[in-house]
């Protein structure tokens, strides 16, 4: 007899609004029983004329959700109920529910959009948010608009927040499960760890305390990755009375599935898992969960190219997940490696895989579908894609317009992404080529070992001899690669194209050809622009030229943890095409001085560097330009008297043009003065007036005499220059020099008053006025009071108005 399961309540209400819509979101916690159940159940309604295919993020859970619903029909896996993922199918003739992995889905929407003899799709643990389950959705949603408006579709959720998939699917009926079997309880940390604290050592500690505080059942522990899980496990190596079981997406099937098998009697089983845990799989006997807090995921930058792994916090959806790992089998208790005050701060769900990842192969399906107008829940991000798409025209899968290529449409048949696709097909297959793809597209099978693609390659052909040599290999990577290589050379037909290990890696990475820069340490600028280093003393940390296949993902300058050495010549010969001379002149700041260049390059690097001795003069002093807006303009004392006299009047009202510094860097004025000027003393010669004169023109120069005129012309001749610094422009004149002067003398658009300085007869100043007449009416009898004493052989008439100007004192005895 078949167990009831919570789902089981909610599967009457399920099948009602398909029959009325075709369509659904349910939404269960984890532990509901939708995987296994739901299929069943639209199967023995009798909805759907077809198929039943139902997605699957991982490879395991689609395996032991078809081993399940096989199990509860009391027939083999492949009958009524089968499976197909990467490699690997068990399916035939009488097989209604196919459980698939995601990319599976979109080769078969690509290959035939009306999906004959499929009559629904459920997309299982959509809370993921995987990018091909996204794109899955997308496609299936136009297709049953445009072509099969039979089409069943149900997104499964534990924790989406499923009203706006709901809404994107036509406002489907949402049916909710009430919850899980059994009651969880939840024990945090009484406070946060120490920031000293080693969290492997953190983790095996609560595992302890667990184990102690609840003697029953099997324990589940979460970590974010294979290397977290080891040293976990080296921690709790020899625990009394369990087995500690890793389980982890890399690992070997049948290690994956021991894991899930129960514990041997009078034995307590202990799981130390990834994410793969988290959905789908039923892992018996599990009555503990020990939440480590932490998830891993990739991160992209689409500028760089380059993808990094970080660890990060927990989502609350990913930790209700866990948690509800606990309940599936009995009550249970979840220990949380963080206290119930931290838990505010975590977000409320994991960032989808279409706005965090490589969009690369996305960008390809979209064009191979001949539409970007799709359904997204989440759409990519236009600058993101617009850099995907960028990559695959360098990579031939797109042409100048942007429309799939026969070699673009040929990389969609591949299981791999566009750039080892690229390379397989353009390596002509064979074994080597079909080996590296495999290789890329795996983890290192050679941990901790030097930066070497060569070493790798050799470790899949022959790992003893690699381990002889004192670098530890991973066989179970090593047959996942071997495996997957046969796979890729039986895809392919072989046509080798006579191309070095190096030759074919730049085939997949064009824009990661490193060249070595010119200094101490192994430093090297990509051709895609990004810098990339090494440690030194590796044995590639000399070479000239290297292709990078491994990045850390750095984006000020990424470690190189892969790569090959490549020749010049290889480079050509592989990239002829793309290899061009460019002219440059250019500033160049350290130097100090003008450089006018031909380079031969590829991307950024820039393999031939000459003297460019016959640079046409538009272009030098271009580059002259360019040099002075780095260093700033010298101003002579006359340059700056004239462009003060010009934003007086600007600031007035005239009509003139900007001469401000700023101004002036901005626009070419200055160009026709700065032929043959070389180096920094060179440029900082220029004489500002000229260029500002000829910006002025000659009507500009008219009008600045006549309103801002640069001297003030005494009675007697003498020209007097006008300051024009501060908020009044001014002049100092000796007092006797002014008399008959009845007008004060102004400047500017506005008739501005100068600042007139009354000097004595000695050259001290006397008085500062604005208003001459004014003088002297009121203040110059005092003036003339006191100066007399002072100054008696000058002249100090009655009525200064009525005098004549003079610098001259009485000749003696007079």
């Amino acid at each position: 007899m078949t167990t009831a399961l919570p789902i089981d309540e909610a599967l009457p209400a399920l099948i009602s609004a398909l029959k009325g819509r075709g369509l659904a979101v349910l939404q269960a916690p984890p532990g509901a029983g939708k995987t296994t159940r739901v299929p069943l159940a639209i199967m023995d309604a009798g909805l759907v004329n077809g198929r039943i295919i139902m997605l699957e993020p991982r490879r395991l859970a689609a395996r032991a959700a078809a081993e399940r619903m096989a199990e509860t029909l009391g027939e083999p896996v492949g009958g009524r109920v089968g499976y197909r993922i990467r490699g690997e199918a068990k399916v035939s003739r009488d097989t209604v529910i196919e459980v698939v992995t995601e990319g599976i889905l979109t080769r078969m929407l690509q290959t035939d959009p009306s999906l004959e003899g499929v009559g629904a799709i459920l997309f299982d643990e959509f809370h993921e948010r995987s990018l091909n389950a996204d794109l899955g959705l997308a496609l299936a949603l136009e297709v049953r608009a445009a072509l099969r408006e039979d089409l069943m579709l149900v997104v499964m959720s534990a924790t989406l927040d499923a009203a706006p998939v709901a809404a994107l699917m036509g406002d489907a009926p949402l049916v909710t499960s009430a919850g899980r079997a059994f009651p969880v309880e939840t024990r945090w940390l009484p406070r946060p760890l120490e920031a000293k604290a080693r969290f492997d050592q953190a983790v095996a500690g609560l595992v302890i305390r667990a184990i102690e505080e609840c003697p029953e059942g099997g324990v589940l522990v979460f970590l974010p990755g294979e290397g977290e899980i080891r040293r976990v496990e080296g921690l709790l190596k020899g625990l009394k009375g369990c087995e500690i079981r890793p389980l982890f997406g890399a690992m070997e099937f049948a290690a994956q599935r021991a894991a899930l098998a129960p514990a041997t009697p009078g034995m307590r089983k202990v799981v130390l898992a990834t994410s793969i845990a988290e959905t789908s799989l039923t892992i018996p006997d599990i009555r503990v969960v020990v939440d480590g807090g932490r998830a891993r995921r990739a991160r992209f930058d689409a500028p760089s190219g380059m993808a990094r792994l970080v660890t990060e916090r927990v989502t609350k959806a990913e930790a209700e997940q866990r948690r509800g790992r606990a309940g599936r089998v009995a009550e249970g208790v979840c220990y949380r490696l963080w206290s119930k005050g931290e838990e505010g701060g975590l977000l409320p769900f994991p960032p989808p895989e279409i706005a965090a990842g490589d969009l690369a192969g996305l960008a390809l399906e979209l064009a191979a579908w001949g539409s970007d107008d799709l359904p997204f829940l989440t759409p990519p991000h236009p600058g993101v894609l617009t850099e995907a798409r960028a990559l695959l025209s360098q990579l031939d899968a797109l042409d100048d317009q942007g429309r799939i290529t026969d070699h673009g449409r040929a990389l969609t048949a591949l299981p791999l992404h566009p750039r080892l696709g690229h390379m397989l097909l353009r390596a002509g297959g064979g074994a080597d080529a079909a080996t590296l793809a495999a290789l890329l597209a795996e983890r290192d099978p050679v941990r901790d070992a030097p930066a070497d693609l060569a070493l790798r390659m050799a470790a899949v052909r022959d790992p003893g001899r690699v381990e002889r040599d004192g670098h530890p290999v991973h066989r179970g990577t090593v047959e996942r690669i071997r495996a997957e290589a046969r796979r890729l050379q039986r895809a392919v037909p072989e046509k080798p194209a006579g191309l070095s290990l190096a030759q074919m890696a730049a085939l997949a990475y064009p824009d990661r050809v490193g060249l070595r820069r010119k200094s101490e340490v192994p430093r090297w600028i990509l051709s895609g622009g990004k810098g990339a280093a090494m440690a030194a003393g590796q044995p590639l940390s000399s070479a000239r030229l290297l292709v990078a296949t491994d990045l850390d993902g750095d984006l000020r300058e990424a470690t190189i943890r892969q790569a090959a050495p490549i020749t010049e010549a290889e480079v050509r010969d592989l990239f002829g095409p793309a290899i061009h001379w460019h002219t440059l002149c250019e500033w160049s700041k350290r130097d100090g001085r003008l450089q006018a260049r031909r380079q031969e390059r590829f991307g950024a690097l820039v393999l031939d560097d000459r003297h460019w001795s016959d640079a046409p003069p538009e272009a030098l002093a271009q580059a002259a330009l360019d040099g002075l807006r780095q260093i700033g303009l010298t101003w002579s004392p006359a340059a700056l008297r004239l462009a003060r006299r010009i934003e007086l009047c600007r600031r007035d009202g005239a009509d003139l043009p900007d001469v401000s510094e700023t101004a002036l860097l901005q626009t070419e004025a200055l160009l026709p003065f700065l032929g043959g000027r070389r180096t920094e003393a060179d440029l900082r010669a220029v004489d500002l007036v000229e260029p500002i004169r000829a910006l002025l023109g000659w009507n500009g120069v008219q009008e600045i005499d006549r309103l801002a005129p640069s001297h003030f012309e005494t009675p007697l001749g003498r020209k007097v220059p006008i300051d024009y610094d501060g908020e009044a422009p001014g002049i100092e004149v000796r007092l006797q020099e002014l008399f008959g002067v009845t007008n004060h003398p102004t400047v500017g658009p506005k008739r501005l008053p100068l600042r007139i300085t009354l000097l004595s007869p000695g050259g001290k100043p006397v008085q500062v006025t604005a208003d001459l007449p004014g003088f002297w009416t009121n203040s110059y009898a005092d003036v003339r009071r006191d100066m007399r004493g002072r100054y008696p052989r000058h002249p100090w008439p009655d009525d200064p108005r009525e005098a004549d100007p003079t610098t001259r004192a009485k000749p003696r005895g007079t």
